[in-house]
């Protein structure tokens, strides 16, 4: 890889900007078709091609082969997608949680009531009544269901319903 690439290789934002620039992209998709460098940017004035093949190499999609030629880079993506990081082996109920929503239930009775338990701690303040329309507004930053959870925090009595269902409140132990 060539110079703007001090991250172990290529870095996607940089990829990511070359692509967003249309001159870089066109003259990218030319490269890759076989065109010479001077073929790839003919129309370009010095300025606006000097900076699409400035783009072009900091990102990595193109190298200079031996004879100095831009080529596409038969590595970047791959590269790229190296550097990904794999997702670390995490503990409690983060296991079944990403970026703060629900992933997934834990299919382990005690597993579920902890998850279920940590979301009515965090979305609802002991003591506090709400409607069936708040409780919802509260739980869809954990999931798109907020019936299904809603009703799991019922069943597993984590969230207590008035019998006429107007209301729902944190029992005093949770």
């Amino acid at each position: 890889m060539t110079g703007g690439t001090g991250y172990g290789g290529p870095h996607w934002r940089r990829v990511m900007a070359a692509l967003a620039n249309n001159d870089a992209r066109t003259a990218y998709a030319r490269i890759v078709l076989g065109a010479k460098l001077p073929d790839a940017v003919a129309e370009l004035k010095d300025h606006r091609r000097n900076r699409a093949v400035a783009a072009l190499l900091d990102s990595g999609l193109v190298d200079r082969n031996a004879a100095g030629e831009l080529v596409a880079s038969e590595s970047v993506f791959r590269d790229l997608l190296t550097q990904q990081p794999r997702r670390q082996p995490q503990e409690g109920v983060a296991r079944f949680m990403r970026l703060g929503r629900i992933e997934r239930y834990p299919a382990n009775k005690a597993e579920r009531r902890d998850l279920l338990a940590w979301i009515v701690s965090d979305a609802i303040k002991a003591g506090e009544d709400l409607t069936e329309k708040q409780v919802n507004e509260r739980l869809l930053s954990y999931t798109d269901d907020v019936v299904l959870l809603r009703r799991y925090m019922v069943d597993f009595g984590l969230l207590e319903r008035t019998r006429s269902g107007s209301s729902y409140s944190r029992p005093e132990e949770t």
